[in-house]
């Protein structure tokens, strides 16, 4: 192998893995925070009192737990007796 192919190659595989690692970041940014969508339990972090982190929400649908969820979807979730999801904390279904 001639040292143009050799340097062709390894520009290649270079290349290649640094286009996989900047496409990582970018898959992250198509999540967002979404407040009061999850179950008791099953939140991916707090937003305020009631909760300390990831699965200490104690209330279904929780105003100020929140979960990540796929970009442009939050307030447009489905959710049981006309609640919505929000991209800010909620003063709803908070723990008593």
């Amino acid at each position: 192998m001639t040292t143009t192919a050799k340097s062709l190659a390894v520009l290649g595989a270079v290349a290649a893995a640094v286009g996989t690692y900047a496409a990582a970041p970018a898959q992250a940014q198509d999540m967002e925070k979404c407040y009061g969508v999850s179950l008791a339990g099953e939140n991916d972090c707090a937003a305020g009192p009631g909760t300390s982190c990831a699965g200490s929400s104690t209330v279904d649908y929780q105003g100020n737990a929140w979960t990540l969820v796929p970009a442009g979807t939050c307030t447009s979730m489905e959710l049981p007796e006309g609640r919505m999801g929000a991209l800010e904390p909620l003063d709803r279904d908070l723990p008593s």
